[in-house]
């Protein structure tokens, strides 16, 4: 059961952060129509920790209880970024049970700051549920919403040497033709990103797959290559 003391904490001082000024440039430049409070997300982290801290989930199901209440009762943009921030608990680390949950995020959320910021999450989730979560993110690589596509792609962002290339390149395959903008710039980021572990790896994807891979998706995988 979500806990009403944590959820009044979190949207309270979320609210007294708030800067109007910024508020309004805040919600154009995210094209939303969700309104923002103005609060920048590092303080928004802040509030979180502390409210958390002050206030600790009893338990994982607590925690996804408070989790989608805080998601699913937002009226401002600040307080989904607080749902995803409160997913970085430990009590949720590395827990298989918390994937239906950020699939919940994704669908919902379905723009790239809500959708990104679980990005980190799944990573974690494949490092530890290798074999399952593989079974996952290949499913979602032929989603028909093209956000959980873009969120299979971008799932081993950071992990670099414990990176799956076999993996990377069986999500991004089926995607090369998409012409999605969102879809062709998680390609160029996710391979970018693996670039700085294996750059041979990612020069030799970008050659076998010649025109296939679009000219955003290559500018941006080989930008800081050589």
């Amino acid at each position: 059961m979500a806990n009403p003391e944590l959820m009044s904490a979190i949207r309270s001082r979320l609210r007294a952060a708030a800067d109007p000024a910024r508020a309004a440039g805040a919600q154009a430049y995210m094209k939303s129509d969700m309104p923002s409070l103005g609060v920048r997300v590092p303080e928004v982290r802040r509030i979180v920790k502390a409210a958390a801290r002050e206030l600790p989930p009893g338990s994982l199901e607590d925690l996804q209880s408070d989790v989608l209440a805080l998601w699913r009762g937002a009226s401002w943009r600040e307080e989904r970024y607080a749902a995803i921030d409160l997913t970085g608990l430990r009590l949720a680390a590395g827990e298989l049970s918390m994937l239906p949950l950020y699939e919940e995020i994704i669908r919902s959320g379905a723009w790239w700051d809500l959708v990104d910021g679980v990005s980190h999450r799944l990573c974690e989730l494949l490092q530890t549920h290798r074999e399952a979560m593989t079974r996952v993110l290949l499913g979602w690589s032929t989603d028909a919403d093209f956000w959980i596509r873009r969120a299979a792609i971008t799932a081993q962002l950071g992990a670099k040497s414990a990176t799956d290339p076999a993996l990377l390149a069986a999500v991004i395959e089926p995607n090369l033709a998409d012409p999605e903008f969102f879809i062709r710039k998680s390609i160029g980021w996710a391979l970018r990103d693996y670039a700085a572990t294996d750059p041979d790896w990612v020069r030799d994807f970008a050659a076998r797959h010649g025109d296939a891979l679009s000219p955003l998706s290559r500018r941006e995988a080989l930008r800081k290559l050589r």
